[in-house]
């Protein structure tokens, strides 16, 4: 069980944003922008690579609604999912990190000489 089923199961709490039968929105406790909301799936599922797209049409549907909920609708944001261990998941249940609320930087993403790559 990820903290992920705790925090659905309600043995650890969150700020909630938005949820339905099947989404949970909540604020992340590290956040990394201004607005910053993890989206998950209510139903365990490990990464993006095992999302049926039935379910993943209801994703973006619901990603959509608290985009606009939290006013990012028009300005702009970003959406990531780290997926597998060399992506940079820490937790193996699905989440999209949603951020906003001010113009976001793109940092350097590896710590590596790229150029080795081309």
């Amino acid at each position: 069980m990820t903290i992920f089923s705790k925090i659905i199961n309600g043995e650890i709490p969150s700020n909630k944003v938005l949820e339905n039968e099947n989404f949970l929105a909540f604020h992340d406790i590290n956040p990394k922008a201004p607005i910053h909301i993890l989206i998950i799936p209510k139903k365990e599922v490990e990464n993006f690579q095992s999302i049926t797209p039935e379910l993943m049409g209801e994703m973006t549907l619901f990603i959509q609604e608290v985009a606009k909920l939290m006013g990012l609708d028009k300005s702009g944001y970003r959406l990531i999912t780290n997926n597998g261990k060399n992506g940079g998941q820490e937790v193996f249940h699905l989440h999209f990190h949603l951020l906003g609320g001010a113009k976001l930087s793109w940092p350097h993403l590896a710590d590596t000489d790229t150029n080795k790559f081309f």
